[in-house]
């Protein structure tokens, strides 16, 4: 008897884990440490294995690509305490407010703003759900429309670069990031016309439901706008072409990139008199957090990888994957939806951690260009922010929205923008130039 039934049972076991609540990092590490012992028990594998994992640990730890994460959390965590976002929306909710939709439509440029600037989901969403869903709702938006536009356009801050998820993903699958923030650029802005031209459809067909906002709340009028917009506008632009056009044009590294925009945003902040110790002590707090979940996760995740390849999971998975109907096609299809309905219960760290190291090998196999294959990813994760029950964009909204404002309108709200996610990650599948047209060509 082989035992080729230790991996899959493993496999099972961690999502059973997962799905039950427990901690993902140490349900890939605990799941890791049990199957070890019982290989050995067993004869199925060899403690060696282990003996690469110390080096491995040292890797993620000394992982130069991956020191950009806390550097764009930083970032945008610290735009938004400083409220950069809360001056954004207030002067481009006037700026579009005689329109119908007006606001709605202030909400998805400013959520791509704010995704170029920052590259933080939760700042995003939060800072629009406490400044502009108040005002939609008391001048008679929909509940659904208003909340499902700030959720969607808070998830921008994942595709759009510079994104925490882009360079995750490039990380896992080795490849620059530089590549994917360059790949992921068009399909962004993509993204967010789509939902600028759901809000006008919207806007045409449902007037009712997006009316423009009344002229006694439009204090700012004329030049004097003009020159508001403009001072407002301004500092962001200039921090986005700095971060953005320095990797574009090859000068620095997204690491680098990253600390130079981490020291722009405590600028911005100092020249608005809004570097205060309590919003720099928050924005410390909250980069520590979330990169200390993100390293534990991958130690876990190394872990679990090193024993499933022991196990010989990793030829188990490959085989299953370039075996499937219908090819390359067949293999995105089932990678796709894999990885869309994880999205519905679990976070997309957890998905890159976990499934990306198993569909790399057979991508490669197939020769799946992986730069494509990485933006193609990032599109689809984007969905699990919005997907029901947990996706976290909802979470986010839920925690800052008015009482009156029930889950079930939240649900209701984002299933619109799902699928016009899901139409966006078709076009980069039917035209995968979208993705290649800015990158230079290989020189191969």
């Amino acid at each position: 008897m082989t035992g080729d039934w230790l991996a899959p049972l493993m496999f099972a076991v961690v999502f059973l884990l997962i799905f039950s609540g427990y901690p993902v990092a140490f349900a890939l590490g605990g799941t890791a440490l049990f199957f070890s012992g019982w290989g050995v028990c067993c004869g199925y594998f060899d403690w060696s294995w282990l003996n690469a994992m110390p080096e491995r640990v040292f890797g993620v730890m000394s992982n130069y690509v991956l020191l950009a994460v806390p550097f764009f959390i930083f970032m945008g965590t610290l735009l938004e305490r400083s409220k950069l976002a809360e001056d954004l929306l207030t002067t481009i909710g006037m700026l579009f407010g005689p329109l119908r939709g007006g606001l709605a439509l202030a909400v998805v440029f400013v959520g791509a703003l704010l995704a170029a600037a920052t590259g933080v989901v939760g700042a995003s969403v939060v800072a629009m759900g406490l400044i502009s869903l108040p005002v939609m709702l008391r001048y008679g938006y929909s509940q659904e429309l208003s909340v499902g536009v700030i959720a969607a356009s808070g998830t921008l801050g994942q595709i759009i670069p510079p994104s925490v998820v882009l360079v995750v993903l490039a990380d896992q699958l080795g490849e620059p990031v530089g590549d994917l923030f360059v790949g992921s650029l068009v399909p962004g802005l993509l993204l967010a016309s789509l939902y600028a031209v759901y809000v006008v459809g919207i806007a045409v067909f449902r007037p009712s439901a997006a009316p423009a906002l009344p002229a006694e709340e439009r204090t700012i009028r004329g030049t004097a706008l003009l020159w508001r917009v403009l001072l407002v506008l301004l500092p962001p632009l200039v921090l986005i072409l700095v971060v953005l056009g320095s990797i574009f044009a090859g000068i620095a590294t997204p690491t680098e990139a990253g600390a130079l925009g981490s020291v722009g945003a405590v600028a911005l902040a100092a020249a608005n008199r809004r570097l205060t110790w309590k919003a720099l002590w928050g924005t410390m707090e909250h980069t520590t957090r979330l990169t200390s979940m993100v390293l534990f996760l991958l130690i876990g995740s190394t872990a679990f990888s090193l024993v499933f390849r022991g196990l010989n999971g990793d030829l188990w998975i490959e085989s299953l994957l370039t075996n499937l109907p219908g090819g390359k096609a067949g293999f995105l299809v089932v990678a796709n939806l894999v990885i869309f309905v994880l999205g519905f219960f679990i976070d997309f760290f957890e998905i890159a951690f976990i499934i990306l190291p198993l569909l790399v090998p057979a991508a490669r196999a197939m020769g799946v260009d992986m730069v494509w294959f990485g933006v193609m990813i990032g599109m689809n994760l984007q969905t699990s922010f919005l997907t029901p029950p947990f996706g976290f964009s909802l979470f986010y909204l839920r925690g800052v929205a008015p009482k009156e404002v029930k889950t079930t309108a939240i649900y209701r709200g984002a299933m619109p923008f799902i699928g016009i996610q899901l139409v966006g990650l078709a076009a980069i599948c039917i035209w995968p130039e979208m993705v290649d047209w800015l990158l230079e060509p290989d020189p191969d």
